[in-house]
């Protein structure tokens, strides 16, 4: 759907913030519950993906600078 993808990557972004400033701050550990747990898995996963991304997301991003 276009008319929201504007906003995917904007709310996504400020969401992995906010769990990165909660793993930080100790807000989550080994005693969270599973899911929390099962959800930290797997953005860590989507991360690794991301970063073997890298290469592609720096482009799109160049590209979208170029247009501006």
């Amino acid at each position: 759907m276009r008319n929201m993808s504007y906003c995917r990557f904007e709310n996504t972004s400020m969401a992995l913030r906010d769990c990165v400033d909660a793993i930080n701050d100790g807000d989550i550990d080994s005693t969270s519950s599973h899911s929390e747990i099962d959800g930290m898995e797997q953005i860590l996963e989507y991360a690794r993906q991301i970063v073997d991304m890298e290469d592609s997301i720096n482009e799109i991003i160049n590209n979208s600078s170029d247009d501006e």
